[in-house]
């Protein structure tokens, strides 16, 4: 099965601005007659549904906070038990995971939704995928590219998370075209390839799309990690953007200039701290009301995520919005000695630093009550007290040349920092601990 650039996301922004009005209007009053949370807040609010016609009615309805997905999880499901297929739960990245039900007809979106995602990235009935991602531990995101790659007609191979030897042991049989990895997972591969003498370079892989961390600087050029993936190992690298909230994902085009948006399945909205909406090209907190779900709808649900739009048409011939990268997360915004950073510059300036094998960030409150920063990072050889020193020093003037501030830092055992780095049924890396 071939899946081509749907109909709409070649439409004109106007058109494709009045299609996503009237799948709200449906969505609206599917949400306001089945879901106990939302009909609530709807009446207490004095809000009359039928009145919200328009992208821009959508601003007079209250926000939906992962606070009150948690305290309300179950007034949330718009239908009755016998029609759950699957129960997945949030990563529970900020506070505790949050249950999820899907009906079959959520499944097949997501099945579409991945299919047309990966198609953006070449992949098509001939492609073979090796999954690199868990598909267990109520995790969507490998289930979702499961049965994405089935209704694009590729084949997949579900080889799960870790095991350098067994992820080229399938390459070597397979001969995939294409990884689902997280990106910092590809230079352990190399690593591993290089010391087997294995020719990783005229393997079968020729692209990798990349889930969990980011690619791309704010101007789209790549970060450090994807510069270093690229100089080693010359595959095609594509980045994505979801969350089992929005049961959809934004995926790049060969372009590389932002994750595509699906406007049949959901519509995303921008906005400062005061929640008004941002201007193109400006930060703002990404705000996501989904089309089409069925088990458990979400109206501007406010993700915590901190990205940007991009409106021009893209040279693939999609006239659909863009997002950016992720510049951080909302909860995670860090004041470090009076300057505004977020983690994932500080991951950047990390990956920059050929001595670090590893490293996690931890945030907390000081002695004297401001936040601080330690990075703990991992090294092979920390015996030497010299080399630590010497480390330390560098890792801090990195710092300092790049924002001006720097963080604490302790050297530790690489092995040590990777346990913490994937902590008891985590299902993806955890690079970022917030203990304020």
């Amino acid at each position: 099965m071939k899946i081509n650039i749907p109909d709409i996301e070649i439409k004109d922004t106007a058109e494709i601005k009045r299609f996503q009005e009237k799948l709200l209007q449906k969505q609206l009053k599917y949400t306001f007659k089945n879901s106990n949370y939302y009909k609530k807040l709807f009446v207490n609010n004095n809000i009359d549904i039928s009145t919200v016609k328009t992208i821009e009615d959508l601003q007079r309805l209250p926000f939906t906070s992962k606070n009150d997905l948690a305290a309300n999880n179950t007034d949330f499901i718009c239908v009755p038990k016998e029609k759950i297929v699957d129960y997945i739960t949030t990563s529970g990245t900020i506070g505790d995971p949050v249950v999820f039900c899907m009906t079959e007809k959520d499944l097949q979106r997501l099945a579409y939704n991945e299919a047309v995602s990966l198609s953006y990235t070449g992949c098509n009935q001939n492609s073979i995928i090796q999954l690199t991602t868990t598909i267990d531990k109520r995790f969507m995101a490998g289930l979702a590219y499961f049965l994405g790659a089935r209704k694009l007609g590729a084949g997949i191979v579900r080889v799960g998370a870790g095991m350098p030897e067994l992820q080229w042991d399938t390459i070597r049989r397979i001969k995939p075209d294409t990884l689902i990895v997280v990106p910092s997972f590809i230079p352990k591969l190399v690593d591993y390839a290089i010391a087997n003498s294995i020719d990783y370079k005229n393997s079968s892989v020729k692209r990798a799309i990349c889930i969990g961390e980011p690619l791309r600087k704010a101007d789209f050029s790549l970060n450090t990690l994807a510069c270093k993936i690229k100089e080693s190992w010359d595959i095609d690298l594509y980045s994505t953007y979801a969350s089992t909230e929005m049961s959809t994902s934004f995926t790049e085009c060969c372009e590389g200039v932002g994750g595509h948006h699906h406007p049949e399945l959901i519509i995303t909205e921008f906005v400062d701290e005061k929640g008004n909406i941002v201007e193109e090209g400006k930060p703002g907190e990404v705000v996501i009301t989904t089309l089409g779900v069925e088990g458990m709808p979400l109206i501007r649900f406010k993700t915590g995520d901190i990205c940007t739009y991009y409106t021009e048409p893209c040279k693939c011939g999609r006239n659909t919005m863009r997002i950016g990268p992720v510049i951080g997360r909302k909860q995670h915004m860090i004041k470090l000695k009076g300057t505004t950073i977020y983690p994932p510059a500080i991951f950047d300036l990390l990956d920059d630093i050929k001595e670090i094998e590893n490293y996690v960030v931890e945030l907390f409150t000081n002695d004297i009550g401001t936040e601080d920063v330690l990075v703990r990072v991992g090294c092979l050889d920390t015996s030497r007290k010299e080399f630590n020193g010497d480390l330390e020093k560098k890792i801090k003037d990195h710092f300092r040349a790049k924002i001006r501030v720097s963080p604490s830092v302790k050297i530790e055992n690489s092995e040590k920092i990777e346990l913490l780095k994937f902590p008891g049924n985590s299902r993806k890396p955890i690079l970022f601990f917030d203990k304020r």
